[in-house]
């Protein structure tokens, strides 16, 4: 019998097995009928038997086979890339188009949604009542009461408005009401709001918080969602959010003693908050400002900014063997410094530069928070590493054991980056053109927030986003290179004459400053690290005076 009900199922295979599938069936029927007349002729025949008869003669009935053109229209429903099966339907119109609305809608309810959403919610008002009234403090009460809003929500969301409720017949049930749109939304804010009451009995304060904003989007003018929102917010710590929802709430009822009396006990605290948010608005505002202003300086001056990535994973379960591995990462571009560059206070038209003095060979730096664009590389080289007099035979670092740190000793380098063509794949961990004013906001933003200076939700939040520019750049030079090992060649270096200017450095084609925070890389002339790194970073120039 199932093989043979089964048949309209077979209709979907190819034409070419078709002619098989008929000649199976026919003999099926055929071993029915025979089935049937055996049972028939048996004098003996029980109950069992007649049953199975009867059951044969239906199945025959039901499956003589496809009507004319029956076969053809089912084929082609099935292969149509728009039918969509009655049973994989998402919402209405598509189980309207699969010609089954009404025989789903028939099996989807034993009774009317409307009668079991406000059943739902007498259980869930009873049960917790019976917590508040439970001597021994039965917290599975408010737990079941929680259930019962939840569920009655989920009815009233399948309450048509403006519809009678019928029966499984079809006939209007008269003692239930018929909803307008306004009162099942106010329905639905009510449960709502009644399970974030249950769940503040359990001191689930981020399911009060989650299911009060629900509420308040069925109605707004929910006073008591109002209040258990700023509960929820207060028990939280969040301040602002806190005495938002207050004002909020007294807006609609100006004498709700319950809001009034958290207002009161909150007031400094709120006041707190909103001031430390205006003062960062402020300060983000300044930033703002200030970074509009670096890029439209170095736009006129012809000076290049760069980026490096600001996390070196991209999930949380990424192992780093080393502890250092980022600042390896960075080359020691130091993202985190926090500074930008700024005009000069006697002068609205010469700016100073965050400078970075890296000394390989001893691995130790130096940072120079302005370094004016006018000012001569030696000058600022002879304070920090002054030229010995006749007198003297060390330098003042602690940490020069050979007293080579000497002004007319040194060399001095900047790394060449950003040598790529255009749309040329960077490796993840190689220094990246700022292309716009908006890059170059958002990659400082996202520095500061990393640092901490915006607070964890913030600095969560640039992580993530850090993290997926991070992975758009692995995934590209995977495609390309298909390793992230596939590393490219150490980048080139240009020498610097201590007689040039910052400014003519800033301005030089090759040089690209990564991170607002320009570096320069010193080595004694005669150290051994000097030769390793010339050998490692290939030298393509000089830049001096007559370059």
């Amino acid at each position: 019998l199932g093989l043979f009900l089964s048949k309209k199922e077979s209709a979907i295979m190819s034409e070419t097995g078709s002619k098989k599938d008929d000649e199976r069936l026919n003999n099926l029927i055929h071993q029915m009928k025979t089935e049937k007349d055996k049972l028939d002729a048996d004098e003996d025949q029980d109950e069992t038997d007649a049953l199975l008869s009867k059951a044969i003669e239906m199945a025959l009935e039901q499956g003589k086979g496809w009507k004319p053109g029956e076969r053809e229209a089912y084929l082609e429903q099935m292969l149509d890339d728009d039918y969509i099966h009655p049973m994989f339907a998402t919402d209405d119109d598509e189980l309207a188009k699969s010609g089954m609305a009404e025989a789903f809608s028939s099996l989807m309810y034993d009774d009317p949604p409307a009668r079991t959403m406000m059943e739902s919610k007498a259980k869930g008002t009873e049960a917790f009542k019976n917590g508040k009234n439970s001597a021994v403090k039965n917290v599975q009460y408010y737990r079941d009461s929680i259930n019962h809003y939840y569920n009655s929500f989920h009815w009233a969301q399948k309450v048509m408005p403006d519809t009678p409720a019928v029966d499984s017949e079809g006939l209007i049930l008269e003692d239930l009401p018929i909803f307008t749109e306004d009162e099942l939304d106010q329905f639905k804010s009510t449960v709502l709001a009644n399970a974030a009451m249950a769940h503040m009995q359990l001191k689930n304060w981020g399911y009060v918080r989650n299911d009060s904003k629900r509420a308040l989007k069925f109605n707004a003018k929910n006073v008591k969602a109002w209040y258990r929102l700023a509960k929820a917010h207060q028990m939280l710590q969040n301040w602002e959010e806190a005495g938002d929802a207050i004002d909020s709430g007294l807006e609609i009822d100006t004498d709700n003693k319950d809001l009034i009396k958290l207002q009161r006990l909150l007031e400094k605290k709120v006041s707190k908050a909103r001031f430390e948010r205006q003062k960062r608005e402020k300060s983000r505002a300044q930033r703002i400002s200030r970074v509009k202003g670096v890029w439209k300086h170095c736009k006129e001056s012809g000076i290049t900014l760069g980026r490096v990535p600001l996390v070196s994973t991209v999930t949380d379960d990424d192992d780093e063997a080393d502890e250092n591995v980022d600042e390896a990462r960075w080359h020691n571009h130091h993202p985190h410094s926090g500074k930008l560059p700024q005009q000069l206070s006697y002068s609205s038209e010469e700016w100073s530069w965050p400078t970075m003095f890296i000394y390989p060979s001893h691995k130790q730096s130096d940072f120079v928070a302005e370094f004016g664009e006018s000012d001569m590389l030696a000058l600022r080289m002879a304070e920090v590493f002054p030229d010995l007099d006749n007198d003297e035979s060390e330098t003042g670092m602690p940490w020069d054991y050979n007293n080579e740190f000497v002004c007319s000793k040194l060399a001095v380098y900047f790394e060449v980056h950003c040598t790529e063509n255009a749309g040329d794949v960077i490796h993840p961990e190689c220094v990246e053109k700022l292309k716009d004013q908006g890059a170059a906001m958002r990659f400082y933003e996202s520095s500061r927030a990393l640092k901490g200076d915006e607070g964890p939700d913030m600095a969560t939040v640039a992580r993530c986003l850090e993290r997926k520019h991070l992975h758009k750049q692995r995934k590209a030079w995977k495609k390309k290179h298909k390793s992230l090992w596939a590393k490219p060649d150490p980048c080139q270096v240009v020498r610097v004459h201590p007689a040039m200017t910052l400014l003519d450095i800033l301005k030089d084609t090759r040089m690209v400053v990564p991170n607002f925070l320009v570096t320069f890389t010193i080595f004694p002339e005669d150290h051994p690290a000097h030769a390793e790194f010339l050998k490692e970073h290939s030298c393509i120039g000089v830049l001096g005076p007559n370059a």
